[in-house]
This record gives C-alpha cells, sequence and structure tokens, in this order.
C-alpha cells in the first residue's frame, strides 16, 4: 500500500496548496483510494468522504442513483464512472469526484467484462474518463492496480 500512499502525498500537496476537495466513490477498490488518501496527515484539509458503491443498493441509498437513471448504463462502464465521479463531487460539493468501477477476479462480471476490467473518472471543471484492463485475475493484485491507477488519473489532472 506504500506506492498508493506515495502517490496520495502528492495529491495532498497539491490539493492543501490551491486549497481544494475531493469526495471519492468506488467499487472493485473496495475502500483502497480512499484509505490512501486519509492514510496522509491532515487529510481533513482536503478529504471531504468517500462511499464504497459495490451493489445495487449501494448505489441507490448512498448515491441517491435510481434505477431509472441508470437506463442504457451499466456498472463497470465509462458513462457508470462518469456518473458516479460527478455525483459524489455534487453530493459533497467537492472541488473533485473520483470514482472507479470494475471487475477484480478472479472471474469476470455479469456484464462480460474480464477480470481486470476497470473504468475510472475525475469529475472537476471537466470530466475525464479511462477504462484499464490488466488482463489478470488475481483479485488483490487487480484491486492494488485499479486505486493506483485511478489516483494517477487524479494526479495527472491535478497537474493540468
Amino acid at each position: 500500500m506504500q506506492h498508493l500512499v506515495s502517490l496520495a502525498e502528492q495529491i495532498a500537496q497539491r490539493l492543501i496548496a490551491r486549497k481544494q476537495t475531493i469526495a471519492v466513490a468506488e467499487s472493485s477498490t473496495g475502500g483502497l483510494i480512499s484509505a490512501s488518501l486519509l492514510a496522509v496527515p491532515g487529510a481533513s484539509a482536503y478529504f471531504l468522504g468517500s462511499a464504497v458503491v459495490y451493489t445495487r443498493d449501494a448505489r441507490r441509498i448512498l448515491m441517491e442513483i435510481p434505477d431509472e437513471a441508470m437506463k442504457g448504463i451499466r456498472s463497470a462502464s465509462e458513462p457508470y464512472a462518469k456518473l458516479l465521479a460527478e455525483r459524489i463531487r455534487q453530493r459533497f460539493s467537492a472541488d473533485w469526484g473520483l470514482s472507479e468501477t470494475g471487475a477484480t477476479g478472479p472471474t469476470g462480471n455479469r456484464y462480460g467484462d474480464a477480470a481486470g476490467h476497470s473504468c475510472m473518472a475525475v469529475a472537476g471543471a471537466e470530466t475525464s474518463v479511462i477504462t484499464l484492463e490488466t488482463g489478470s485475475n488475481d483479485r488483490f493484485g487487480n484491486m492494488q492496480v485499479f486505486a493506483k491507477t485511478a489516483l494517477e488519473l487524479l494526479l495527472k489532472r491535478l497537474d493540468q
């Protein structure tokens, strides 16, 4: 987890310097993104909150995204990652929203995505979305790679 915390320290420096805040909605990373950001001393200056949105009920209850809003959108997709990032940003009135949704393994998901598939988004003034395919069915390894990639995406956006 140290490599995740190293990225989080860089993110923290930028957010604190700018007096900006972040909120996180993550799924298959199970809280690793949030834990990394919170591992940095002084996290209360920039970290507003997070949600592990792993199920349909979590999406409805924690994010207040009803089933009707999901018409034409499936989990573990770029449109869903975008929706999560924008919604978590809005719900916390944060400067930034970060999201991740995917299939860690050892098998794929019910939508036909293979293990190692993840979509991530960063919502700020604009929203950036990416898809990652690790080609691995190592559940814990994928969780680590997904969290690292999401933090790197955020860092890249902060450096623009």
